[in-house]
């Protein structure tokens, strides 16, 4: 008999995680996996950003920060908002947390009751459904696909929501199908949130400057949509600072002391170094984070290409983050005399094993037709790695 708690016996562990795990103990037998399942970029931190790290060591930057943060970093934020999202954000209502993860899971706890009800489109990052779990409420799907490059349209929303419903979570650029909302869509959106009262949006903006089609759009923007959102953003992705985990909320202050409570009693502040590398990626020179978006962008036509040539796979062009969530379901049914492929995840484990090449069945996201790549890479991991699954799923019948 189990001695858990029904909370953690009610959690599903992370299919990424596990995935990326299974490839690692691959990796240590001497196999040649290329990983295609893990959700950072393959960049070093920047030089300038390190440097600062190294500095604040030296300046003794080794006790406890305050709870929300350095003021410091937070007006660093503060700044990057004004500058970039044309929005204005007080340094008391801006919360820095470890990592975003964490910024979406207080604002999850913060919010939530037992028997709220949750929005969050499929496909979804893997965390959000087991988050609003852990709070007690329950995740309502909405299922969008391939056909409507993953998006939900406003009708959508409108039918899902009951007077249950306590929070939107949205992520654009999204994991896992980098689908991007455009400003008009997002503003439908808005306009069917702004229409129900105590209704918020959790607004995942953390692959923002990996976007192939221009400005970055948030909802936060639409007027009266500022006391209704819960934007959540960080450094891991733009400026390739996963393991720094340094991620922030900026919402409304009410909302932001109820997760500085949260935090100050399971957590406290996040790292100090990791806080002084993080203000200087806000506050020096912004051209890496262009030049990784450069090769992202290159990476992604690249795979967009040799994916599209793959007999049996459907492919949307992504217009932001590193993922391809191509459709494989041609291949469900499907045999090469040793393994039986019957959905997203029996395919993710063919790939790894036949193939030797990590990627994560699309079931983990809400989406059971599709499977997940990450194009975090070098290219010519890319041109081999869809050169073997090519070869592997030629081999099904």
């Amino acid at each position: 008999m189990s001695q858990l708690s029904d909370r953690i016996n009610r959690l599903a562990p992370s299919a990424t995680l596990a995935m990326s795990q299974k490839s690692g103990e691959m990796k240590a037998q001497g196999i040649d996996v290329i990983n295609l399942s893990v959700g950072e970029p393959d960049f070093d931190t920047p030089d300038h950003i390190k440097a600062a790290a190294k500095q604040a060591i030296d300046e003794n930057y080794s006790r406890y920060s305050p709870v929300p943060g350095y003021a410091s970093l937070r007006e660093a934020i503060s700044n990057k908002l004004q500058r970039e999202n044309h929005l204005r954000y007080g340094i008391q209502e801006i919360l820095v947390s470890n990592g975003a993860k964490q910024s979406v899971c207080n604002t999850v706890m913060a919010l939530v009751n037992g028997g709220d009800e949750v929005i969050i489109p499929a496909p979804y990052w893997v965390s959000y459904p087991q988050m609003v779990k852990l709070a007690g409420g329950t995740p309502v799907i909405v299922p969008t696909g391939f056909e409507q490059d993953f998006k939900m349209k406003p009708a959508q929303l409108e039918s899902a929501i009951t007077p249950k419903t306590r929070l939107i979570i949205l992520c654009s650029p999204s994991n896992p199908t980098g689908s991007v909302y455009t400003k008009e869509e997002l503003r439908a959106l808005a306009d069917v949130v702004l229409k129900h009262e105590n209704l918020y949006v959790l607004a995942d903006e953390i692959y923002e400057h990996i976007n192939y089609m221009g400005a970055h759009e948030s909802i936060a923007q639409f007027e009266g949509m500022r006391d209704r959102s819960i934007i959540v953003n960080g450094v891991s992705k733009a400026y390739a600072m996963t393991g720094w985990r340094i991620g922030y909320i900026a919402a409304p202050e009410w909302i932001v002391k109820a997760c500085n409570k949260l935090q100050g009693q399971y957590t406290s502040g996040p790292c100090s170094v990791s806080q002084k590398a993080a203000e200087a990626a806000y506050n020096l020179d912004q051209r890496c984070v262009e030049t990784m978006r450069q090769a992202f962008e290159r990476r992604r036509n690249l795979i967009v290409e040799l994916a599209k040539a793959i007999p049996g796979l459907e492919v949307n062009e992504p217009q932001g983050a590193f993922y391809l969530f191509p459709k494989c379901s041609s291949f469900y049914g499907k045999s090469d005399g040793k393994h039986v492929i019957n959905n997203s995840t029996d395919l993710a484990m063919y790939l790894l094993e036949e193939a030797h090449v990590a990627t994560v069945g699309g079931d983990a996201f809400g989406d059971a037709d599709c499977f997940r790549m990450s194009y975090a890479t070098s290219d010519d991991n890319i041109r081999e790695a869809m050169r073997r699954i090519a070869d592997a799923l030629s081999r099904l019948h």
